[in-house]
């Protein structure tokens, strides 16, 4: 549950933002006929999200044997890359965004007779990415975790992300955004390794990925570290935690989380110039 929050509570805030930024906007310039076209850009994102994110998980649900693994590794891998991508481009275009949609506004009401389908349009693409974004890592955690514990968690999380973007419309506190996303950011490169790790795992699992070392250490006479305990689903999904891997489950996890967070945690030359 804990992983679906945190995920939910990043991307959500992400949304959440992209949508301060136009509303505050639209409302500047005093287009208060544009707040209703908006809003239902939106909401279409939004569906588009949860349907693609139902399908995916029908569809790989509805799989058997070494289909389903493999199609589990490719689920874990899309979205590790994915994650970590999203991570590196949102701190190198966070300072960047607002003027960005400011500016795609100014153009689509320039640009189009219908002022309204542009607006929505805006509004559409802005959250679809961050929608479709969240619903590839949710069903990555679902892999490990009940489903209904990434629902409810992700529930949660996208009601505090809620709560932080009407901060941000109202202007009446100053968010700590840098922090937030390199707290954040961080969380999430331990996931993503995690993503990592459980590829390797589900590869060696179908038989398509061999080992030279198997077991490098076994702690399954511990329950309460095995996926069959809350605790366990939890350590699985957050860190890719298993009581029983492989030499190549362990590589990969701690190669890329040293050099992820390395190249996330040193300062950029953009900032430096």
């Amino acid at each position: 549950m804990l992983t679906a929050l945190l995920i939910m509570l990043r991307e959500g805030f992400e949304a959440a933002l992209v949508v301060a930024i136009v509303y505050a906007y639209i409302r500047r310039i005093g287009r208060r006929d544009l707040v209703a076209p908006m809003w239902q850009g939106m909401a279409a994102a939004a569906a588009l999200s949860v349907g693609a994110g139902i399908a995916v998980h029908l569809t790989v649900e509805n799989l058997t044997g070494e289909p389903r693994l493999l199609a589990f590794a490719a689920v874990s891998l899309l979205a590790a890359a994915v994650l970590t991508w999203m991570i590196f481009w949102m701190r190198r275009q966070a300072h960047l965004l607002r003027g960005e949609l400011q500016g795609s506004v100014d153009q689509a009401i320039a640009d189009r007779a219908d002022v309204r389908i542009a607006v929505m349009t805006v509004a559409f693409l802005a959250v679809a990415r961050e929608g479709l974004e969240a619903a590839l890592f949710l069903i990555a955690a679902a892999t490990t975790e009940d489903g209904w514990a990434v629902l409810i968690g992700g529930l949660i999380g996208l009601a505090a992300a809620a709560v932080l973007g009407a901060l941000v419309v109202l202007g009446g506190r100053r968010l700590p955004m840098r922090q937030f996303f390199t707290v954040t950011g961080l969380i999430l490169i331990v996931f993503a390794a995690g993503l990592v790790s459980r590829t390797i795992l589900w590869l060696q699992a179908a038989g398509e990925l061999g080992t030279v070392w198997n077991n490098v250490y076994d702690l399954t006479a511990y329950p309460w570290l095995t996926v069959s305990t809350e605790p366990g689903k939890f350590l699985g999904a957050m860190f890719g935690w298993d009581p029983r891997p492989s030499i190549e489950q362990v590589a990969a996890y701690l190669l890329f989380l040293v050099t992820v967070a390395w190249l996330f945690l040193r300062t950029p030359r953009t900032a430096r110039a």
